[in-house]
């Protein structure tokens, strides 16, 4: 009799073809709201890094200051107070350090991000600094903090 009850009944074994097309579904809707997330956070670290390699090479220009009453744009210089700053022509490569051409009481510092955003200091012993974020190495570091550029941060 229970041989007869089992035989009778339809035993399931597996997914059904719907089952498995819904947790594809919800699969692909948790993919395609993650994705942007994760690239703007990509781009906003990319922008983060830049910010800070630009700070570190700030802070090594001041302390070369503080020792020799000028900045300096000799990479040397720099790496011997921070061995870890990369300096670069390019600002994609590495962080570029310009002087102004009439004083060498104002310094200019540039990184670009991987994300494509330009990061800017400019520096003057006088004036102070300025933060801003366009690229300075297309010219001669200016003798006066660029329009837009204001104290604090970028």
């Amino acid at each position: 009799m229970l041989k007869a009850i089992r035989r009778g009944l339809k035993r399931d074994e597996g997914f059904t073809l719907i089952e498995l097309m819904v947790v594809v579904m919800i699969i692909a809707v948790l993919i395609a709201i993650a994705i942007p997330s994760f690239l703007g956070f990509r781009k906003s670290a990319q922008d983060r890094a830049a910010q800070s390699e630009v700070r570190n090479v700030l802070l090594s220009e001041k302390a070369f200051w503080l020792d020799n009453g000028d900045y300096t744009q000799v990479a040397a210089d720099i790496t011997a107070f921070e061995p870890n700053a990369v300096i670069n022509a390019n600002p994609t490569l590495g962080v570029t350090i310009d002087l102004n051409g009439l004083s060498s009481d104002i310094v200019c510092i540039t990184r670009t991000a991987a994300s494509g955003n330009s990061f800017s200091v400019w520096e003057s012993s006088s004036a102070g600094t300025f933060y801003g974020a366009t690229d300075l190495t297309g010219a001669d570091c200016p003798a006066a903090n660029p329009v837009g550029y204001v104290q604090g941060g970028w």
